[in-house]
């Protein structure tokens, strides 16, 4: 559970649901995830303009619960307002996920109940609008079989319809299609299953998709953010948790002090990405036109935890448009699969994802520090870098990492080979 405590007076927007809120969110709680839509209602209910929600919403030192609430008060605006009725597929992989889907329980303890929470979520941001949904969970090669609990938790649910439940293991191998160079689900770090559920919403007329992820970090009610510029004509929409009117809620603490470094190599190799202002790449929260999909899936470079760099690059490099916007994330780490599967793990995926993706997209990246990555990037040196941060890196904030002129491949080659000559 998650708390944040409001001063008494805030003194800006005239909201009645400022009263009725705790400072309460609980993301694993499906009652806590009503009283927070309940609130959102208050607040369109209240006829507070899109401006004072916004400033409001933006505010630091007001309640958790009432920030949230405001990003779906505006996401449900912008859905009217865009009067969009395509039809919307939503993705999200799963591996390890059988706890995440069940209720929290005395012998579930880190139960979120996520598929009832994604459905109640989606229900009622589209309830009286034109839009039709369908979601797509995808299990990613899980051998504990987290499809078998998915369909299990969806004929539970009203909505359960909706649910279209996908196994990778049954679509490859493959001899044609975005699959095709996918020879085994054990070579899918995630973007197997997102690829596999893209091509499914693809095949059924899903207008756009939105990927997520399985727990309920994001709150899917805030969908409306993504689909209004989609509707105005921007084929990729990002959500960006370093925006300054997002809310974030994340456990830093993942990662030692390194992680700096792999953020500079990640930045200077991805610089046609992070050079365009997109600074937060691996958002559980974006939206894809067909359109960009088809452009995507044509030939996918990558089905590791770089999926979403190789999106990014096949939009740029057909010159599709994108647009960041802000949203609220609060974390869901205890069965996280960069936790279950190793942190470093996931980054020598990320790393190594990224420069096969800006080699195959033939898009502009810093050649040298991919031969860094070539080098150097495997767990066993990323598990002593991530412990580790060179002099030139020291103190450097988040958003200059990935400069050169802070420190250069070629220093970077020198300090790894220095620090790993011991181990």
């Amino acid at each position: 559970m998650v708390k944040q405590q409001s001063e008494q007076d805030r003194g800006s927007t005239p909201t009645a649901a400022d009263g009725l809120a705790t400072g309460d969110v609980d993301i694993a709680s499906r009652a806590d995830q009503r009283r927070i839509r309940e609130l959102a209602d208050e607040l369109i209910d209240s006829g507070a303009s899109t401006g004072e929600l916004r400033a409001a919403g933006a505010d630091p030192d007001r309640p958790l619960d009432l920030r949230v609430a405001i990003k779906l008060a505006l996401s449900k605006h912008a859905l009217r307002r865009s009067t969009w009725s395509g039809r919307l597929g939503v993705v999200f992989a799963m591996w390890g996920e059988q706890r995440r889907l069940r209720p929290r329980g005395e012998g579930n303890p880190t139960g979120e109940d996520a598929l009832h929470v994604k459905l109640d979520q989606l229900e009622w941001l589209f309830s009286g609008s034109d839009v039709d949904w369908r979601l797509y969970p995808v299990d990613d090669g899980d051998p504990e079989d987290s499809a078998a609990v998915a369909a299990e938790r969806a004929a539970q649910h009203g909505c359960g319809h909706r649910v279209e439940v996908l196994r990778l293991a049954e679509a490859i191998p493959a001899s044609t299609g975005p699959l095709a160079g996918l020879g085994h689900v054990d070579q899918s770090r995630k973007g197997g299953a997102i690829v596999h559920g893209a091509e499914v919403a693809l095949s059924e007329g899903c207008d756009a998709i939105v990927m997520t992820d399985a727990d309920n970090s994001v709150n899917l009610g805030q969908i409306g953010l993504l689909l209004s510029p989609f509707a105005e004509g921007t084929e990729v929409v990002i959500g960006d948790r370093k925006h300054p009117e997002s809310v974030l809620v994340k456990a830093e603490a993942r990662w030692g002090p390194g992680i700096v470094v792999l953020r500079h190599m990640q930045r200077m190799v991805g610089r046609a990405i992070f050079d365009r202002g997109l600074r937060d790449t691996q958002a559980a929260f974006k939206l894809y036109g067909a359109t960009t999909l088809a452009d995507v899936l044509a030939t996918p470079s990558t089905y590791g935890f770089a999926f979403d760099s190789d999106w990014l690059y096949a939009a740029i490099a057909n010159d599709r448009s994108i647009e960041p916007v802000p949203f609220a994330f609060i974390d869901s780490f205890a069965e996280s699969a960069s936790i279950a599967q190793g942190p470093m793990t996931t980054w020598e995926s990320l790393l190594r994802g990224l420069v096969d993706a800006a080699r195959a997209r033939a898009v502009d990246h810093d050649e040298a520090m991919a031969a860094v990555i070539d080098d150097y990037a495997v767990v066993s040196n990323l598990d002593v870098v991530v412990q580790n941060v060179p002099p030139q890196l020291s103190g450097v904030a988040d958003s200059e990492l990935g400069r050169r002129q802070l420190m250069t491949p070629d220093e970077l080659r020198n300090w790894l080979d220095g620090l790993l000559a011991g181990t």
